[in-house]
């Protein structure tokens, strides 16, 4: 019977390196899919923003803004970095009216879109590490799954000047 210890702990090796590679690859997948839920929230706010900036040009700051602002919202994926860093530097080079509504709501879109692009780039970058990970490589646990991609673009938090009380 002193065999049977051996037969034993060699099943519970067994059984304890698959729930580890079960569970690996199960993390693999859910990074994979909050990677991709984070991009579409991305997509959504860099979305609104330059809608609530087409607003803010037509009633306010005109053809630059106006033409930036539609660019970003036509942009294909490919060309979506370069239009939203072009939409950031337009925003910056108007003086935004505090008390305006419609500057309130692009600051707000843009405050938005930080967060956005923040939990992004974490998910994207933990992702990647998993990715990265020997074990992972070697079993092609993220086969059928393209790697995430981070989004590269400027910082788009826009300031606005403080009121100066008068008098």
């Amino acid at each position: 019977m002193p065999g049977m210890w051996w037969a034993v702990g060699a099943i519970v090796l067994v059984g304890l390196v698959s729930t580890y590679l079960v569970w690996t690859a199960g993390r693999v997948e859910r990074l994979h899919a909050r990677a991709q839920s984070a991009a579409r929230a991305l997509d959504a706010h860099l979305l609104r923003r330059a809608a609530a900036a087409a607003v803010l040009a037509e009633r306010r700051y005109g053809v630059e803004l106006y033409a930036a602002a539609r660019i970003a919202l036509d942009a294909h994926p490919e060309e979506r970095e370069a239009a939203e860093n072009d939409l950031t530097r337009q925003l910056r080079a108007v003086q935004l009216d505090p008390v305006d509504p419609d500057c309130e709501a692009v600051v707000a879109a843009s405050r938005r879109l930080a967060l956005a692009r923040q939990v992004h780039t974490d998910l994207v970058r933990d992702a990647r590490a998993v990715r990265g990970r020997t074990l992972v490589r070697l079993l092609r646990m993220g086969r059928g799954r393209e790697w995430p991609r981070y989004f590269d673009i400027d910082d788009p938090i826009l300031t606005v000047p403080a009121d100066v009380p008068t008098g």
